[in-house]
């Protein structure tokens, strides 16, 4: 009798395929809340900047693919998004029509939230109720292969630098509300220690943490913001900034924006030297991680 395949579902944020789908994405990340016309024009415009689109589906479908191809037949690999196009109640109901009973939850974030991950581990939850047995991965970020993809990066390109020692090595994560901290979330300590084991890897000496990407409301988030650290830094006379986005694992409006086009026209501003690591995407090591994540969960519930 052939073993029960395991399903598992990487889960990520999900984007606009289109300048079109911009408003009825952020309709779906809101919740449905009133947007007004200047917030919605904003955002197409800053998408109209990276091209028009977000890549994160196409992102997340080679890295899919390629975690299939390491785990093999035993396994069916499937992908949602967490607020659009194909959502995580959508992969619930195919891995059902495909006759799994068991899937292995793994957000493309790191780092625990319950404002992050457990919000994806909800939506999963609920979309499976009585049909699956849902196994969520809740943090991955001290994984070796993931620590390691990222220290090559880092190396890789501290290279584009005339004096690489000099160079201010600045780690970033999206922002949340600070009021996650009072309640015991864990994470901008597990940020921090992503960031310091990259470090050691690299041989940094001096590097810093800082957070990019707040929402715009009046609660207070997260911080130091990038931004203000590297006017900081600037002040001080440090001349070379290169920006790790640790928090992220592939290219999208965060990253293809925020830092890419509003980050380096603050150096440009500042006159300082300023580069960003490429983003993992589907980098064997990342994809790695991802496969021994998903193998290691589905035999520690003894579905192997």
């Amino acid at each position: 009798m052939a073993a029960e395949r395991v399903a598992v579902l990487l889960m990520a944020y999900g984007g606009p395929a289109s300048l079109d789908e911009v408003e009825p994405y952020l309709r779906d990340v809101r919740g449905g809340r009133p947007m007004s016309p200047e917030f919605v024009h904003e955002i197409r415009q800053r998408y109209a900047q990276i091209g028009g689109r977000s890549p994160i589906r196409e992102l997340t479908e080679a890295q899919a693919a390629g975690v299939q191809r390491a785990l093999g037949s035993r396994f069916g690999v499937h992908i949602g998004m967490r607020h659009w196009h194909p959502y995580i109640r959508d992969a619930v109901e195919r891995m059902v029509a495909e006759g799994h009973r068991r899937v292995v939850g793994i957000v493309l974030a790191p780092h625990y939230s319950t404002m992050s991950v457990g919000a994806y581990e909800t939506k999963l939850l609920e979309a499976s109720a009585g049909r699956l047995d849902p196994a969520v991965v809740r943090s991955w970020g001290d994984h070796p292969k993931f620590l390691d993809a990222v220290a090559s990066r880092v190396s890789q390109t501290l290279r584009r630098f005339s004096s690489p020692d000099a160079v201010q090595v600045l780690f970033t994560a999206h922002s949340l509300p600070e009021r996650i901290v009072a309640a015991g979330d864990p994470y901008p300590d597990q940020l921090r220690a992503s960031a310091s084991a990259v470090a050691q890897r690299v041989g940094l000496a001096d590097w810093r943490f800082a957070f990019q990407s707040a929402g715009a409301t009046a609660e207070p988030w997260l911080g130091p913001e990038a931004g203000a650290v590297m006017t900081d830094l600037a002040k001080q006379g440090h001349r070379a900034f290169l920006i790790v986005p640790i928090g992220f694992l592939c290219d999208h409006v965060e990253v293809l924006y925020d830092v890419d086009v509003m980050y380096r026209a603050l150096a440009n501003r500042l006159g300082v030297q300023f580069e960003r690591t490429p983003s993992l995407n589907d980098d064997s090591l990342l994809v790695g991680a991802l496969a021994e994540i998903a193998q290691s969960t589905a035999a520690a519930r003894g579905w192997l």
